[in-house]
């Protein structure tokens, strides 16, 4: 969640900076809401940093949440229902790149674990691994965290 946050801050410096605090939170939302879905994989009957530790994931995620955003403000205009009215000036494209960036930081994330990820499949079976740290160790996963936290703060103290 730490990477998610680290990734987002910088965007979410832009958003603010724009005067758009709603639109801001609701990225907040979702980097810390796709932060862990690639690891939905150790639920699933797949290999853990298979399918949903690569680049093509995260895309195809991104664009399918982009679509469904903008099916939801078509389908909130026929209703006469604004659709996250407390953030007016989101676009389909905003969620579905903070989604993607969110979900890129985590496969980003997982490179520096001895058991690394492989970006690129299906496209290549290149292994990428730092052997920096085992992904289960505490005081790697909170220093993270914390430069997360602290990045994000950051970067609204100064938009702000």
């Amino acid at each position: 969640m730490g990477v998610g946050l680290l990734a987002y801050a910088p965007i979410a410096a832009v958003v603010l900076d724009a005067g758009e605090l709603g639109v801001a939170l609701l990225g907040g939302v979702l980097a810390v809401t796709f932060a862990t879905l690639p690891d939905a994989d150790q639920s699933l009957p797949i290999p853990h940093r298979g399918p949903t530790h690569t680049v093509a994931f995260a895309v195809v995620t991104g664009v399918v949440l982009a679509l469904f955003a903008a099916v939801s403000i078509v389908v909130g205009a026929l209703a006469g229902v604004t659709v996250l009215a407390a953030a007016p000036g989101w676009t389909p494209a905003f969620v579905g790149a903070v989604v993607t960036i969110t979900l890129l930081s985590h496969v980003a994330a997982d490179s520096i674990t001895p058991m690394g990820i492989q970006p690129f499949r299906p496209f290549s079976d290149a292994h990428l691994t730092f052997d920096l740290t085992p992904a289960k160790n505490p005081r790697a996963n909170y220093l993270l965290l914390a430069v997360g936290v602290l990045a994000l703060s950051t970067s609204v103290w100064l938009a702000l």
